[in-house]
């Protein structure tokens, strides 16, 4: 076999079919949010930034940034070894205890990314509880989806947010154990999930629960802590996993739960036992950005503000995007090559940065424009992302809202 032409065979295929993903040579501009310099060959512009989740500016924020620096001088770089060996540095306890108090539960732990925790404990949780079969909401991330299977236990596929089919499918089932994974906004639509009345079949049909709670902490709820705080309901969930890396502005990943629970993955998944931990000035700074975002909402109020004035724009325009009442505005193109063509159109016309989402993120035809605001996107900002939406969607012949 060609080994070399297999792969170039497969990389023409996302091409022709107008998927291959090209990265932006981004430089983010500390203290000007959401500004960021754009390398292309010999050239270097200055853009706007629409799709980051970084979606509060945490990643600016000076007290983060000034604890970062003082960390990194107190006690150097990196970890330097695994939790187990060395590697648990006292930045770490704090974070941990922060993100207990966050949820309202007894025991907390750090991953290195929110994909990790997500791989790590669902992995875990399928391949040591007795007879376990999973119950995933078809639109669950890839990170989720991806444990599910390294357990090798049995999954069943719900309808997305579909309180009836789930409720048959945890009928039929009399396995021993069962694991109900769900999250609480879903990234590419912006639409949130039926928390209170899944986890009451959770309780009816005893089964744990599992929520992703990444594109929610640090926005929603009093203290910044998630859908689940918001509607009272933090209580009902067995394991919540959260991210560091986007409102919180940092990077990495953690689960919440009661002491046994969070312990037996602590000791049994090799996702976190057999990997470095996080630096401690990573630890250090998302501990900052927790606490400040648990006591402040100036970040969120100004950025749901953003939120509210681009999507009457939008909406005044005939642009057509979804709208689940979310911080996330998905912009509907429909076909991979267009939704390619506009985001490149974009970047080099109107230096306005946008990433395409196309398949195998999103099903085919419902390729999008991915918009996302923050505290810092003016309305200036917001009428120059309108303007040349229309102008693109003109020239690209692209559908507009009835």
């Amino acid at each position: 076999m060609n080994y070399n032409n297999f792969f170039k065979d497969e990389l023409n295929k996302l091409r022709s079919q107008g998927n291959y993903r090209v990265f932006a040579d981004l430089e983010k501009i500390a203290g000007n949010f959401p500004q960021a310099l754009n390398y292309k060959e010999d050239t270097v512009s200055e853009v706007t930034v629409w799709c980051s989740n970084d979606y509060l500016g945490m990643s600016q924020n000076e007290t983060v940034i000034e604890n970062m620096i003082n960390a990194i001088k107190k006690v150097g770089a990196g970890s330097g070894g695994t939790r187990n060996i060395s590697g648990t540095n006292h930045y770490h306890v704090l974070l941990e205890r922060e993100l207990c108090y966050l949820h309202q539960k007894e025991s907390a732990l750090l991953f290195n990314s929110g994909y990790l925790a997500n791989q790590a404990t669902l992995s875990t949780l399928g391949k040591n509880l007795p007879d376990c079969v999973f119950f995933s909401d078809e639109k669950n991330h890839a990170s989720m989806i991806q444990g599910m299977k390294n357990s090798k236990a049995k999954k069943i596929i719900f309808k997305h947010n579909d309180l009836n089919d789930l409720e048959q499918k945890l009928k039929v089932n009399t396995n021993k154990s069962k694991v109900i994974a769900f999250e609480s906004v879903y990234s590419m639509d912006g639409d949130f999930s039926p928390i209170e009345d899944i986890c009451h079949l959770a309780e009816k049909y005893n089964a744990l629960t599992f929520l992703d709670e990444v594109h929610a902490v640090g926005i929603y709820g009093n203290r910044g802590a998630g859908v689940a705080e918001e509607r009272g309901v933090m209580d009902k969930i067995d394991i919540i996993q959260g991210t560091l890396a986007k409102a919180f502005g940092v990077i990495g990943g953690y689960v919440t739960g009661n002491k046994d629970v969070v312990d037996f993955i602590r000791s049994f998944a090799s996702g976190f036992i057999f990997t470095t931990s996080l630096p401690p000035c990573i630890a250090a700074g998302a501990y900052t950005s927790i606490r400040h975002l648990k006591f402040s909402d100036e970040e969120r109020n100004l950025m749901f503000e953003t939120v509210k004035k681009l999507k009457v724009s939008l909406k005044k325009n005939n642009i057509p995007f979804l709208d689940h009442n979310s911080h996330i505005i998905p912009v509907l193109i429909g076909d991979p090559k267009l939704c390619k063509e506009a985001s490149q159109v974009l970047l080099d016309q109107f230096k306005i940065y946008v990433q395409p989402i196309n398949h195998p993120t999103v099903p085919k035809g419902t390729e999008r424009l991915r918009i996302t605001c923050s505290p810092n996107h003016t309305t200036k900002m917001i009428k120059d992302l309108t303007n040349a939406l229309k102008i693109i969607f003109n020239n690209l012949k692209i559908e507009y809202a009835a």
